[in-house]
C-alpha cells in the first residue's frame, strides 16, 4: 500500500518505491487447554503400540465377609477374576505439504510450524473426545436432565445452586460411593467459573489454599483455575465440554453445557503416535508430512464419575 500523498501531488504515484517487509515472527492462532491428560489415568499409555491394540485391565477380586462362633466350619470364597477392555479403536491423522519453491523462497519454515500446529489439533481432538466419552458414560450421578437443566446462579432460588454449591452436591454423591478424596478433579466452561468467580470477590485470593490466580492468568497449558483445591478438588477449565444449543449462557433444555467431575481412576486412557513421516510428493516437487495419532479410553468406575447438565437462566 502506498504512503498518503498530499493533494496535487504526483511524483512517484504508484508506491511502487515502497518496500514489502515480512516480520521473522509468527501471529500463533489461539489455543485451547487440554485436561483429559490431568483428569484420567494415564498409566497404560506404554502398554499400546498401534491401532486395535487391547489393553485388560484386571479388577480387584471380592471377599465374603461371615459372622463366625467358636467351633463353626468356615467355607472358602471362592475368588472371581473380571478384567474389562480397553480397546484403541479411536485414531486421528493429519497430511500436508510444502511445495520446494515456496521452501526456497520463503523466510521461515513452514514445515516447522505446521508440524507445531498439528500436533496441538491432534490433542485438542483427543481432549474433546475423551471429554464427550467420560459425559457419555458419566450415568450414575447427574444432576440435572437435558429437559431441565439444573440453574447455577449467583441468586439461586428453589431448586437453583449457586457455583460452589453444585461442587458441594458432586462431592456429596463422591462420598456416599466412598470415593477416596485425594486425586478428585472437577472441570468447567468459562461461564460456570465466571460464576463462581462473581460470587465472592475474594474467593480467589482468601478461601482457597495455595497459590491464588484466574483463568485469565494461570492455566494456559493443563487448564489448572488454582495451585490449590477447591473444596477438595482440582479444578480445571475447559472448552472442549459438551454444550447444547447456545450452551450454559442460554436457557431451557434446548440450551445446555456440562460439568464433570469424580476421580482420576474412573477412566482410564491410552495415546499413542504411531507414526510421523516425510516423503516426496510423487505428484509435484513438494515434501509431505503426515502423521496418526491413536488411542482408547475406557470408564472403568462409574460411581466415580458426576456429571452436571446446566444453564445460568433456567426456563
Amino acid at each position: 500500500m502506498a504512503f498518503a500523498s498530499a493533494a496535487g501531488y504526483n511524483n512517484l504515484p504508484n508506491g511502487v518505491f515502497t518496500p514489502v517487509k515480512f516480520s521473522q515472527k509468527v501471529l500463533k492462532q489461539f489455543r485451547k487447554v487440554a485436561v483429559a491428560h490431568q483428569i484420567t489415568n494415564t498409566d497404560f499409555s506404554g502398554e499400546i503400540s498401534d491401532y486395535g491394540d487391547t489393553v485388560r485391565i484386571i479388577s480387584e477380586p471380592d471377599v465374603q465377609v461371615q459372622s463366625y462362633v467358636r467351633g463353626q466350619q468356615l467355607t472358602p470364597t471362592d475368588l472371581i477374576d473380571t478384567d474389562q477392555a480397553m480397546v484403541v479403536d479411536q485414531g486421528n491423522s493429519f497430511i500436508f505439504k510444502v511445495d520446494d519453491v515456496e521452501k526456497a523462497q520463503s523466510h521461515l519454515n513452514w514445515e516447522s510450524l505446521a508440524a507445531d500446529r498439528a500436533a496441538y489439533r491432534l490433542n485438542d481432538a483427543f481432549d474433546s473426545n475423551v471429554l464427550s466419552y467420560i459425559y457419555t458414560n458419566a450415568t450414575t450421578n447427574v444432576i440435572g436432565t437435558t429437559a431441565a437443566p439444573v440453574v447455577v446462579s449467583l441468586s439461586p432460588t428453589n431448586g437453583q445452586f449457586s457455583p460452589l454449591g453444585i461442587m458441594n452436591r458432586c462431592m456429596k454423591l463422591l462420598r456416599k460411593n466412598n470415593v477416596p478424596m485425594d486425586d478428585l478433579w472437577f472441570t468447567a466452561d468459562p461461564e460456570f467459573w465466571e460464576l463462581m468467580e462473581d460470587e465472592n470477590s475474594k474467593l480467589l485470593p482468601v478461601n482457597f489454599t495455595g497459590k491464588a490466580t484466574s483463568p485469565v492468568e494461570e492455566g494456559i497449558f493443563d487448564g489448572k483455575i488454582i495451585e490449590g483445591d477447591i473444596r477438595r478438588f482440582k479444578s480445571y477449565l475447559s472448552n472442549n465440554l459438551p454444550s447444547v444449543g447456545t450452551g450454559p449462557s442460554g436457557a431451557g433444555s434446548s440450551n445446555y453445557g456440562i460439568i464433570l467431575a469424580g476421580h482420576r481412576s474412573s477412566t482410564a486412557t491410552a495415546t499413542q503416535i504411531v507414526k510421523t513421516e516425510s516423503f516426496r510428493d510423487p505428484d509435484s516437487f513438494a515434501d509431505v508430512v503426515r502423521g496418526l495419532n491413536v488411542f482408547g479410553r475406557k470408564v472403568l468406575r462409574p460411581e466415580a464419575l458426576v456429571a452436571v447438565i446446566y444453564n445460568r437462566n433456567g426456563v
